[in-house]
């Protein structure tokens, strides 16, 4: 087949059998991989989760908690038990499956068996149990309630079975308190040292204190006529009334868990702990910070 060529050739090359092979040749397309196949076919670890259907195995591990409340008269002893899932592995973890609770006394014993087995049931349904700590935390008794060790107030004794679960669900990694900020923690600080150092100061008595705790010398009724008048006896009972200011001395106690509050501080309603005290004109809270002047 003649090709008749009109424009001036620039350059030629000779076509060789090996390009006439590799022109023949089909391209073979590459195989487009989705991203949902590339990650089936890596191999992933059986994580399992807590569900109904895990048997209860012979062995638990758990923690036991005492509580002694004026609401009963003898202690009681709170039991959990915790199963740890995927033991020896990366994602070894403990979730609680069941509760128990003893007591000498038996006046509770009709709810307090009804509660920790609706509990367990819960424990061992899986998912998020967390909920069960804000729902027995906010149980009030009509008698109203107390102040445990520490100046934490208890709206009632349901309501302290829901912080020991919280306290242990804290400890197995369940639940994670919101840490304060370092800004946050120098701030109360600062609070604490101030009013302690107030306290230091209202508790020094000034040399002048001291001298005016001395007696006045009595002066008879003759004397006292004598020098322009009856001897005033209210100015030798101000001289016997002691310095103002050691009438309001406080002393800072130690009411429990290791912080040191004055003992006639009021419940702070975020924290309910009897830590809340006047500084500055504004009710302050030693314990977590909060003011009720912002």
């Amino acid at each position: 087949m003649a090709v008749k060529i009109d424009k001036k050739i620039k350059g030629y090359s000779v076509l060789t059998p090996e390009d006439k092979a590799r022109q023949a040749a089909a391209p073979v397309p590459a195989e487009s991989v989705s991203r949902a196949a590339a990650e089936a076919e890596l191999p992933v670890a059986e994580v399992i989760q807590m569900h109904e259907r895990i048997e209860r195995p012979d062995v638990l591990v758990g923690s036991t908690y005492k509580i002694k409340s004026p609401m009963v008269e003898h202690a009681m002893y709170v039991t959990i038990n915790d199963i740890v899932l995927n033991a020896g592995t990366e994602h070894e973890h403990r979730r609680p499956f069941e509760i128990f609770i003893n007591s000498k006394s038996m006046e509770h014993f009709q709810w307090i068996v009804a509660l920790t087995r609706i509990m367990s049931a819960v424990f061992r349904k899986g998912g998020d149990v967390t909920f069960l700590v804000d729902e027995m935390k906010a149980v009030f008794d009509p008698r109203g309630g107390y102040f445990k060790a520490g100046g934490v107030y208890m709206p009632s004794l349901v309501a302290e079975l829901g912080a020991i679960v919280e306290e242990h669900m804290k400890s197995i990694g369940l639940i994670h308190d919101p840490e304060m900020s370092e800004h946050q923690k120098a701030i109360l600080a600062e609070k604490r040292k101030q009013y302690e150092d107030r306290s230091k100061k209202n508790t020094d008595v000034t040399p002048s204190a001291k001298r005016s705790e001395a007696p006045a010398p009595s002066l008879s009724r003759s004397e006292g006529e004598g020098r322009g008048g009856v001897a005033p006896a209210s100015a030798s009972a101000s001289a016997l009334i002691p310095n103002s200011t050691a009438d309001h001395v406080e002393d800072i106690e130690v009411t429990g868990d290791g912080a040191s509050f004055p003992p006639s501080a009021s419940m702070c309603h975020k924290c309910n702990t009897k830590a809340m005290v006047i500084m500055d004109g504004c009710q302050t809270c030693l314990n977590c910070g909060y003011s009720k002047c912002g």
